[in-house]
Formats: structure tokens, C-alpha cells, sequence
């Protein structure tokens, strides 16, 4: 198999992994293996820009929380 081929492979694999599923075999066939990463990192930088925001509002969020219950509220929710 040539590296080509491999790169590819490599690509769709990161791509499905984002994805939590493998992508329409339209996209497959019809995007580069340099577009299928672009998407593939694409995605991985969306979803640790969701996770961020969500992290920082889950903190903020306990602000809102009596400064006593805060420390076991933030262990059953994060836990």
C-alpha cells in the first residue's frame, strides 16, 4: 500500500473518530486526503472549543452554589 493510500486511510480513520461514526462514502470519495484532515481537525478543534465553553459555564454555574456546598456539588457533577 502506497503512503498515499496509508495517509488516506489515516485521515478517514481521524475523521470517523471525530465523528463517533464513519462519515457518508459520498464525502469519502469526493474529498482529498488534505480535506479530510482539514475536516478531520477541523471537527477535534470545534468539540475542544464545546467542551471549553461548557466547562466554564458548569464553573460559573457554581457560583451560584452556597460556598459550602460547593466543593461536594463540584465532586458529584464532575466526578
Amino acid at each position: 500500500m502506497s503512503n498515499e493510500a496509508n495517509g488516506a486511510k489515516e485521515a478517514l480513520a481521524r475523521l470517523t473518530s471525530e465523528l463517533g461514526s464513519p462519515p457518508p462514502e459520498g464525502i469519502t470519495t469526493a474529498l482529498t486526503e488534505a480535506q479530510l484532515s482539514f475536516l478531520a481537525d477541523a471537527l477535534k478543534a470545534e468539540h475542544a472549543h464545546r467542551a471549553s465553553g461548557l466547562g466554564e459555564a458548569a464553573e460559573e454555574a457554581l457560583g451560584l452554589v452556597p460556598a459550602l456546598a460547593r466543593g461536594p456539588v463540584r465532586r458529584i457533577l464532575f466526578a
